[in-house]
C-alpha cells in the first residue's frame, strides 16, 4: 500500500515536472530542430544524463536515424544518438516525448521523440539490458506546444 502511494506520488510529480516542458518548445521543419526545456534531469542512452535545462534536438542531414542534442546556444554537443523509426497512430500539432520512469531514483529516460504534425518519430536505442529494464517501467507521454 505504501509502495503504491509512493509510486503514485513520484509518478504524479514527475508528470507535473516534465509537463513544464509544454510551454517551452520550438521547432524547425527541415531538420526537425526542436528546442526543449526540461525541468528535471533526463536520461539518454549510454547512461548519459541531461541536467534540467534547455537543449536543441536535431535530425542530422546525413542520416534521418541520427539525432544530435546540443546546448541552447549550440555551443556544446551533448551527443549524437542513433534512433530507430517509430510510429504513432495520430499526428498532433505538438512535440511528443515518451519517457520511462525507472525505479531507484534515476531520472526519467527519454524513449522517443515525435516532431509536430508527423506520424513517424525517433526511438532512442538503449543497450539490451537497459532497454528491457526501461520497457518494464511505467511510461508517460508528454506533449509540448510549439512557440514560433
Amino acid at each position: 500500500m505504501i509502495r503504491k502511494t509512493l509510486f503514485a506520488i513520484f509518478g504524479g510529480g514527475l508528470l507535473v515536472g516534465l509537463a513544464a516542458v509544454a510551454p517551452r518548445a520550438r521547432a524547425d521543419e527541415w531538420d526537425q530542430a526542436t528546442q526543449l526545456t526540461f525541468s528535471q534531469a533526463v536520461q539518454l542512452p549510454d547512461n548519459h544524463v541531461l541536467p534540467a535545462g534547455t537543449y536543441w534536438f536535431e535530425v542530422r542531414p546525413e542520416s534521418s536515424n541520427a539525432v544530435q542534442i546540443t546546448s541552447e546556444d549550440h555551443s556544446k554537443l551533448y551527443g549524437t544518438y542513433l534512433t530507430i523509426p517509430t510510429h504513432r497512430s495520430n499526428a498532433t500539432s505538438s512535440v511528443e516525448l515518451k519517457l520511462a520512469e525507472p525505479s531507484g531514483g534515476q531520472p526519467a529516460a527519454l524513449m522517443s521523440w515525435f516532431y509536430p504534425g508527423t506520424l513517424d518519430g525517433h526511438e532512442f536505442v538503449y543497450a539490451p539490458g537497459e532497454e528491457a529494464r526501461l520497457s518494464a517501467s511505467a511510461q508517460i507521454t508528454v506533449n509540448a506546444r510549439n512557440i514560433s
